[in-house]
């Protein structure tokens, strides 16, 4: 059977692509606010332009009945990721304003979105309490669902939370995933390749060997080898400043190397670090990062500091959208100024498995049960449903 179905705040597009590829069509339309056109352009653009695309801050028209919308409302308020997190963070404020919008006008039978892992913890709970009762004044149950991308066989382990918005009384008992993850290096290896892919500008055009930290690991702790032969070497990614550390090696050793090299400022550089962790304090390792296995999330540092797993370089724009699963003829407008757009998705892949139970709901395939509250967690593979009033705090 055919559903169709709209996004809203949908940035890059990693979630609608998700949509699309489940559905098998592109969204009816495309609503949004004036705060995120730039993000939103991307997909846009991605749809040649085709898509109708409607502001809501002013907006008075009259949209089209669909049976499914999905959001992709910014998570940088509850983010763990992000200083500013907090639970009145007025980045959540889009995130109720788009559930007030989509509930009360659009009415699908299914509303949801992405989050920060945060809206299912304690942090959240003031935030979903919110959501409950927009979802309850509207005739909707709500659920959340906790995950982690390496589940849905992604090479990144960053824990994510998925919001649902179900029309009537009965909330569907969503399935659980644990598929066997590709490696970080098999996903960079097998990005897309064309010599005249616009994406093909790296992030970083620096080369990883000359970092000083990884020169000295090179050829004073590993004897000379390339980068190739220790990205072979080693089990899991890692950095410089890790792998040293891990020798047990010091900095005020380091910094001896460093000086004879020519590297006076790494050498002062080293000291200082030297002094802080000897006094108990701690360090920032953001550096050249070497891929093995799996990575953490592909967010800050990441983009312009994780290398190619063979050639000497960092990545470039399309090995970035590779790991997020973006399609493979997907352009970044804007290239590499544009690059944290990417990291501000939802991999594509991921969001094809919430996709897929939401379309198994429409058809009746999924069991459920009659709750106003529940909390599916992928990761313990357990779902709790709320039958009786109580707290927020204490469910989740």
């Amino acid at each position: 059977m055919s559903y169709s179905y709209a996004s809203i705040v949908p940035l890059i597009g990693g979630e609608t692509i998700a949509m699309e590829n489940v559905f098998g069509k592109k969204p009816e339309y495309i609503m949004s606010y004036g705060a995120f056109q730039a993000n939103d352009s991307q997909l846009l653009e991605h749809y040649n332009n085709r898509v109708p695309y409607h502001l809501l801050d002013n907006f008075t028209g009259s949209l089209k009945e669909v049976d499914v919308v999905n959001a992709v409302c910014p998570c940088a308020g509850l983010s763990s990721l992000s200083p500013s997190s907090s639970t009145d963070n007025k980045a959540n404020d889009w995130m109720v304003e788009s559930a007030k919008y989509v509930l009360g006008t659009v009415k699908p039978k299914v509303f949801w979105g992405e989050n920060a892992p945060r809206l299912a913890s304690k942090m959240g709970a003031p935030i979903v309490e919110k959501l409950r009762c927009i979802a309850q004044l509207n005739g909707y149950t709500m659920s959340l669902y906790k995950t982690k991308s390496k589940l849905h066989g992604l090479s990144q382990t960053r824990d994510r939370a998925f919001y649902f918005f179900w029309k009537g009384d009965r909330i569907p008992h969503m399935q659980f995933y644990h598929r066997p993850h590709e490696k970080i290096e098999d996903t960079i290896r097998n990005a897309f390749v064309s010599k005249d892919d616009p994406m093909n500008e790296l992030t970083n055009k620096n080369k990883p060997s000359d970092n000083p930290f990884y020169k000295y690991v090179l050829e004073e702790l590993e004897g000379g080898i390339t980068h190739k032969q220790f990205q072979e070497k080693i089990e899991r990614t890692i950095n410089p400043l890790d792998y040293l550390e891990n020798r047990g090696i010091k900095y005020d050793e380091v910094a001896e190397w460093m000086s004879a090299n020519g590297f006076d400022k790494q050498a002062n550089r080293c000291l200082e670090i030297h002094k802080k962790l000897e006094s108990g304090g701690n360090i920032m390792r953001k550096t050249t990062e070497i891929p093995k296995d799996y990575i953490g999330a592909f967010v800050g540092h990441m983009p312009t500091c994780l290398t190619h797993p063979d050639e000497d370089r960092y990545l470039t724009v399309r090995e970035c959208l590779g790991i997020m699963k973006m399609p493979k003829h997907f352009q970044l407008q804007g290239g590499r100024k544009n690059l944290n757009m990417i990291c501000q998705n939802v991999p594509v892949t991921t969001a094809e498995d919430m996709a897929f139970n939401i379309k198994e709901w429409l058809n009746g395939n999924l069991d459920s049960r009659e709750a106003d509250f529940a909390v599916f967690d992928n990761k313990t593979k357990t779902s709790n449903y709320e039958e009786a009033p109580q707290t927020i705090e204490s469910f989740i």
